[in-house]
């Protein structure tokens, strides 16, 4: 057994009702132990109080200059003040309960207090007081979580011991190539640095080495994963007249954008190649996703095999049909709708062509994975909004062709560090850029009190034909929740208009046909002005609808408040979104700032990130966010990006998989159950 593998309990001084202790903790062995990081440095770093701000914490070091006074208040509770002499200054520090400081503080006695400062009155609350300088003592010390009889003082002299009796012993994980590329500190001095730090560089590059190891740790597998995913699934190799293909792009009716240009090559590459395709693709609301869903399906039809696309809904489904038909019936391409709707004759017609071959491109909603939709030639899977759908439902669509490609499409643009944590078996292609000549969503932030002028600006526009959304958080009146809610706001606005306007109510409550009937009533212009909850979040694509407002927007992340804004937008004309929200905490004004200042969904969603993290930007159940002992994805993001690379390059590099100073980090995925056995070249 490796010295990093022993029980806690080889330490001196820890029995079993300790070791009982850490194993709640999770802690079992030495590097467990080791592993055990504190999560906040109490910093003992003697400052000049010139530097020190206001109610900031402190330390001083200074000389009795006066007998303490003690005075008692409500029962038995103390304080006890006296004068310190701190360099130029005469400072009073107060103690509270601690009666017994009074015997022991001497005049002239150097002591050093730790507190807050109060600039005004230059006094010091004293958190601890102790005698003589410090100048022997450490300037930070660790402050562990703990539990049951585990003090803090206890768990920092464990970890004092385990690094003297086994510190030496830490082995080096990484080699020396990235070492000295990056002038990492060796393994050993790290850990004794995280965990007493004898200044605030040697702890920041102690962290430093630390947090690169665990990313790089994650990331190898994520790649070794994906490799073994890749050459494990023989894929098609799509081969198809390179011409021909570029002839379809080049008559398009609108030049493609460079990050359109950008993806096409990277998924073109994937069918090219004899792996199976597994693709992320994101692109903000009206970036084109749709066109390059597209090239991507012409390529498939001119290599002699089918696509489909799933999408969530109904409508939508409809609507990329139409999209889709315009772009592809032209060149010869059949394109057919099957969702819930298609019954009978129609339906037994449509599955004998697919079945045959005779059809190239079906879109439909989860009728496709209904067992009697089988395929001639699948070569390709696309699924849009694919978090719509559950693991189970995109496979069994996956498994009606042999080994399709398969690219996932998403409108929410999740900020790069989440995507290549979360989507780290993927690989990710983004839309970064807008269609040139798309109208930018005027956004405005305004108060409840405004409202009636809001009512009078949907007023005008629904006056020119346009149509308008009001979103809000609730369905009906919550007790815990001061919200407006969907019913109210509906029965509000129906008063307000007075028969002027048909208004249209949309919820989660509706069942799946009456949201499909309201939206499609809201597509035709039978309902002017929509009220509704999220559900109206994802795809659906109303061009003449120009206003958006949102009830209480606070209440919303910055990711969804942006999908949102992207209903309206669509068409030729200028569109508006208002938030309306009085919000009481400086994050909720700081994200209706930043949705007046940009429209660009990735800069929004890395601000979401910043402002709530990561566990919170996905869900916390579903996230499939990884927990970093140390590595923040957020503010260690550069880090990530490096280690990341590194992976890749280490993955794919015949040294790797060869020589010795690569051995640990092997081991480490042998022993995390990524290799099985395997041994990749």
């Amino acid at each position: 057994m490796n010295r990093w593998q022993q029980p806690v309990t080889e330490i001196k001084g820890i029995g079993e009702e300790t070791s009982e202790a850490f194993r709640e903790m999770g802690i079992e062995t030495i590097g467990d132990l080791f592993m055990y990081f504190p999560f906040r440095y109490e910093d003992y770093e003697v400052r000049d109080l010139a530097d020190v701000k206001h109610e900031e914490k402190v330390t001083v070091e200074g000389k009795v200059h006066s007998e303490p006074s003690l005075t008692y208040y409500a029962r038995k509770k103390s304080r006890l003040t006296f004068r310190l002499l701190v360099d130029r200054y005469l400072i009073t520090v107060t103690c509270f309960n601690r009666p017994y400081l009074k015997t022991k503080l001497a005049i002239n006695e150097t002591v050093t207090v730790t507190g807050k400062w109060d600039q005004h009155r230059q006094t010091i609350t004293a958190m601890e007081i102790r005698f003589g300088a410090l100048s022997e003592k450490r300037e930070l010390e660790p402050v562990y979580s703990t539990r049951g009889a585990l003090t803090v003082k206890g768990m920092r002299r464990f970890m004092k011991l385990a690094l003297e009796q086994f510190g030496a012993a830490i082995e080096e994980t990484l080699p020396p190539s990235l070492m000295q590329a990056y002038r990492l500190w060796p393994k050993k001095d790290a850990l004794a640095a995280i965990h007493f730090p004898s200044s605030h560089e040697a702890l920041k590059q102690a962290r430093r080495r630390l947090v690169y190891e665990e990313f790089l740790l994650f990331q190898l597998k994520m790649h070794a994963l994906r490799k073994i995913q890749r050459e494990q699934s023989k894929g098609i190799a799509h081969d198809f007249p390179l011409e021909k293909w570029q002839q379809f792009i080049e008559q398009l009716p609108f030049p493609l954008t460079g990050a359109q240009q950008r993806v096409v090559r990277e998924i073109i590459k994937d069918m090219r190649s004899p792996y199976r395709m597994n693709r992320l693709l994101q692109g903000d609301v009206g970036s084109g996703k749709t066109v390059v869903a597209a090239i991507a399906l012409y390529a498939t039809v001119l290599s002699g095999y089918q696509g489909a696309l799933m999408v969530p809904t109904e409508i939508l489904a409809e609507q990329h049909a139409q999209s889709l038909r315009q772009l592809l019936e032209p060149v010869g391409v059949s394109v057919e709708l099957l969702t819930s709707s298609v019954k009978g004759k129609r339906r037994k017609e449509l599955l004998e062509k697919l079945m045959t071959g005779q059809l190239d491109i079906v879109i439909g909603t989860h009728a496709l994975i209904q067992e009697d939709v089988n395929f001639h030639r699948l070569g390709l899977v696309i699924t849009d909004e694919q978090h719509r759908f559950g693991v189970e439902q995109r496979r069994v669509l996956r498994e009606k062709g042999e080994s399709p490609d398969v690219l996932f499409m998403t409108a929410t643009p999740i900020p790069r560090t989440l995507a290549i944590t979360a989507f780290g078996e993927m690989d990710v292609s983004v839309i970064d850029e807008m269609p040139a000549g798309r109208k930018k969503v005027e956004t405005y932030w305004v108060k409840h009190n405004m409202l009636e002028r809001v009512l009078q600006f949907i007023d005008k526009e629904v006056q020119k034909g346009r149509q308008a959304y009001v979103i809000c958080p609730l369905i009906e009146e919550s007790e815990k929740l001061d919200v407006q809610n969907a019913i109210d706001v509906h029965s509000m606005l129906v008063h307000h208009y007075r028969g002027k306007y048909q208004i249209g109510l949309m919820h989660g409550r509706l069942s799946a046909e009456e949201k499909e009937e309201v939206m499609k009533a809201f597509s035709r212009n039978d309902v002017h002005i929509l009220v509704s909850t999220t559900v109206v979040e994802v795809g659906v694509n109303v061009p003449n609808a120009t206003v958006m407002v949102i009830y209480d927007a606070e209440r919303f992340g910055l990711a969804q408040l942006h999908q949102l804004r992207g209903r309206v937008g669509r068409g030729s004309e200028q569109s508006y979104c208002i938030l309306v929200a009085d919000p009481k905490s400086e994050t909720g004004k700081e994200r209706m700032r930043i949705m007046t200042e940009t429209n660009d969904g990735f800069v929004l969603s890395e601000k979401d990130l910043e402002l709530r993290g990561p566990g919170d930007f996905f869900g916390t159940k579903q996230s499939g966010m990884p927990e970093f002992k140390l590595g923040d994805v957020v503010h260690d993001y550069r880090i990530l990006e490096v280690a990341r690379s590194d992976a890749a390059k280490l993955i794919h590099s015949r040294a790797f998989w060869q020589e010795d100073a690569y051995r640990p980090l092997r081991t480490y995925l042998e022993q995390s159950g990524v290799l099985n056995g395997e041994k990749l070249d």
